[in-house]
C-alpha cells in the first residue's frame, strides 16, 4: 500500500470540539486535550500535501474556531506555502451576536477564505441552539462570506423547536417518527464509522461473524481513496475516511513496511479476516458474535489493540480517538 498523490481533502486543526455529536466520524468531544495545530506541523502537513499534487483543501476539526489566532495562523500559512482554502467547517458554538462575528469573518476573509461550512443537523443541534447557526449565517450574509449549508434541508425540521437551547435526538424522534434517526443519518451521507456505529446500533439489524467474514473476503482497498483525505494536528494521515488508522506524514509517497504497519497492510492486502485473525492469534482478542458490518467488526479489534493492550503503532493513532469514542 501507498498513497502516490493525493486529490481532495482537509486539515484537521483540532479534535476537542464543543459538542459530542452522536454521529461524529472522529469522536472528537470536549474532552480531548486542547491541542490545536502548531505552525510547523501546519507547513510540514501542507507542503505534503501540495507535493502530492493537491493545491487546494478544507479546514475541519473538532471545531476549528474554538482557537482563533491558531486558525488564523494555519490560514496564513496556507497562503505562504499557495495552498487555496475552499472552506473552513464550523459549528457555530463560538457566535455570540452578529457584529462580533461579522469581524471574525472579515480576519478569515482578509486570509483568503470565501466560504463557511456551517453544520446544520439533528446530531448538531443536540449541543448547539440553533439561534447561533442562524447567527452565524446572517453575519455571512452582511459580510459577503460564502454560505456552503451542510445540510440545508434539515433547516425547517429544527426550526420548529426553540431555538435558544439544545434538543435531545429523543426530542425529534418524538415529533418526527421512531426511524428519524437512522433516515436522518442517510440524509446527512454518514460514514457509518467511528461514533456513527453506536448511533445507528438500535436501528440496524447486527448480522453474524462468520456472515461479514464471508461477504469480505478481499482486501479493503478503500483505505487507499483520496477523495476526501485528512491530516490532523499530529501530523497524521487518516486513510479512506477510516478514523483511528493512520500514516505518518513522511510516509506518504512511499510503500508502507510492514513491519510499521502491522495492521493497516494487513487490512489493505487482506481484509478484515487478517486483522480478525492476528488479534486472536497473537493479542488474545475475543470476538462478539454479531456486528453491524466489517467496519464495525474493525473498529471493535482496533480500540481493544489500543485501550486494552496499549498498542501504540503507529498505524493506530491518535489514541484519543479510542478514548472517546
Amino acid at each position: 500500500m501507498q498513497i502516490t498523490h493525493l486529490w481532495s481533502g482537509g486539515l484537521i486543526t483540532n479534535y476537542y470540539c464543543s459538542s459530542r455529536c452522536a454521529h461524529c466520524l472522529y469522536a472528537c468531544s470536549t474532552r480531548w486535550e486542547k491541542k490545536y495545530i502548531d505552525a510547523g506541523t501546519t507547513e510540514a502537513n501542507l507542503k505534503k500535501i501540495k507535493s502530492l499534487g493537491c493545491h487546494s483543501i478544507h479546514i475541519g476539526g473538532g471545531e476549528p474556531f474554538l482557537n482563533l489566532d491558531g486558525l488564523y495562523r494555519v490560514l496564513e500559512i496556507a497562503r505562504q506555502i499557495g495552498v487555496s482554502i475552499e472552506y473552513v467547517e464550523t459549528n457555530s458554538s463560538w457566535f455570540k451576536d452578529v457584529d462580533s462575528a461579522v469581524d471574525i469573518l472579515a480576519q478569515l476573509q482578509r486570509r483568503g477564505v470565501g466560504t463557511l461550512l456551517i453544520s446544520i443537523s439533528p446530531f448538531h443541534n443536540e449541543y448547539i441552539p440553533f439561534f447561533k447557526v442562524k447567527g452565524v449565517m446572517a453575519a455571512c450574509r452582511r459580510s459577503g462570506m460564502g454560505i456552503f449549508p451542510w445540510i440545508n434541508d434539515f433547516y425547517d425540521e429544527i426550526d420548529v423547536f426553540d431555538d435558544r437551547r439544545a434538543h435531545k435526538l429523543q426530542e425529534y424522534t418524538e415529533r418526527y417518527g421512531e426511524h428519524y434517526i437512522p433516515q436522518a443519518a442517510y440524509r446527512y451521507y454518514l460514514a457509518i464509522r467511528g461514533r456513527a456505529l453506536n448511533l445507528l446500533r438500535p436501528y440496524q439489524q447486527a448480522r453474524p461473524l462468520a456472515d461479514i467474514l464471508e461477504a469480505s473476503s478481499a482486501g479493503c482497498h478503500e483505505l487507499s481513496d483520496v477523495s476526501h483525505f485528512h491530516l490532523d494536528p499530529y501530523g497524521n494521515y487518516i486513510p479512506g475516511l477510516c478514523a483511528g488508522l493512520s500514516i505518518r506524514r513522511h510516509d506518504l509517497g512511499h510503500p508502507l513496511k510492514r513491519e510499521d504497519y502491522p495492521f493497516l497492510t494487513a487490512l489493505y492486502s487482506q481484509g478484515i479476516k487478517a486483522l480478525l485473525q492476528i488479534a486472536k492469534e497473537e493479542y488474545g482478542f475475543t470476538p462478539k458474535e454479531q456486528y453491524l458490518s466489517k467496519c464495525d467488526v474493525c473498529q471493535d479489534i482496533r480500540r481493544f489493540l489500543v485501550l486494552e493492550k496499549t498498542m501504540t503503532s503507529p498505524d493506530l493513532q491518535p489514541r484519543g480517538f479510542y478514548e472517546h469514542i
